[in-house]
């Protein structure tokens, strides 16, 4: 089983992916998510451990249901 660092890391890579396929900034992701653009740096660099809402919030502003940010 992956240890909780490496899952944290696995979710920001793909958060990070996503929204690179959809062309927005930290800043316009965390604007569509209602989130704050640190938390959501936090996140793509592993280091959050965002809330199942956070989570969600995120999925609906890159298109997705949220487990496919896992």
């Amino acid at each position: 089983m992956a240890s909780d660092a490496a899952m944290l890391r696995a979710l920001g890579k793909r958060v990070r992916e996503l929204r690179h396929e959809r062309g927005f900034s930290q800043e316009r992701l965390a604007e569509l998510a209602n989130i704050h653009e640190n938390h959501v740096r936090r996140i793509e660099g592993g280091t959050a451990n965002p809330s199942y809402l956070v989570v969600a919030r995120i999925a609906r502003a890159l298109g997705v249901d949220p487990g496919g940010l896992f």
